[in-house]
């Protein structure tokens, strides 16, 4: 029944849907590290709902409280811990949920694991809410990578059967991911985006949803990171990855695509 992952950096995730609030323990942040908590809060707003009408109707805020951790504007080196609370929240509309569960969902394995003491409301500790602190223990740690000249950017890549141009077929540097992260649909192919919002509110308005997917890249990453097997970049980030309660597949390189290939193409 842990909520916590790492080793040289250890992340300690709690909180429910519904609860008071939702947060985060980051343990093993080096001291000293200045945080830009302006750049933290943009990135924190890209993923708040109710921003947009193409996301969660649900209003919230997403501003973080750091507990511990922060000083002076800089990691003291002890752990980081942030809290975030709830405010939008509508627990009666859930209250079918304790004896109606959806499937697909989180609700009846919740249930069973937690031998029916589980919070229900909104999804509990299973919610898609649980993402917010995610996104702010990451903020940091692209700040701490950036200041070594990693960088990392995405853009949406499909809708539906909607697909954008992939990081393959343009120039990548950290102008271009700098510029993704400003649109509220990080597309390489503008002209897709009346397309990919039409499919998204039809779906919307008929109280149902779409699929998708997002490409990554990471820029200024050296060769020889992470270890053989158990510990390689793929299988550290696809466990993280598989974390995100949306995540049903991954891909690195060309991935199923190399099915189609021979050897000496992938190579």
């Amino acid at each position: 029944m842990s909520g916590m992952w790492g080793n040289k950096l250890k992340v300690s995730i709690f909180g429910e849907s519904h609860g008071v609030g939702i947060g985060i323990t980051i343990d093993g942040l080096p001291p000293g590290v200045e945080i830009n908590m302006e750049e933290v809060m943009k990135e924190m707003a890209r993923r708040a709902p109710g921003k947009s009408n193409l996301s969660t109707a649900r209003k919230e805020a997403d501003q973080p409280e750091i507990l511990s951790g922060f000083f002076e504007g800089k990691t003291t080196g002890t752990p980081l811990c942030a809290v975030i609370r709830n405010a939008d929240m509508h627990s009666r509309d859930y209250g079918k949920l304790k004896d109606l569960m959806r499937p697909g969902h989180a609700d009846y394995p919740g249930f069973i694991r937690y031998n029916g003491f589980n919070d229900y409301r909104g999804g509990g500790h299973f919610s898609g809410r649980i993402t917010a602190p995610l996104v702010f223990a990451g903020a940091i740690c692209k700040q701490v990578l950036q200041a070594r000249g990693i960088n990392i950017g995405a853009h949406v890549k499909s809708i539906g059967n909607i697909e954008d141009k992939s990081f393959y077929d343009v120039k990548v540097d950290k102008e271009l991911l700098d510029n993704l992260k400003l649109k509220e649909l990080p597309l390489l192919a503008p002209e897709k985006e009346d397309e990919m919002r039409t499919l998204i509110l039809e779906a919307k308005k008929e109280q149902d949803s779409t699929g998708g997917t997002i490409e990554c890249t990471i820029l200024g990453i050296k060769a020889g990171i992470g270890n053989p097997f158990f510990d390689s970049v793929e299988s550290t980030l696809a466990h993280l990855m598989f974390s995100v309660p949306a995540v049903k597949g991954i891909e690195f390189g060309k991935g199923f695509e190399m099915t189609k290939l021979r050897g000496s193409e992938c190579n």
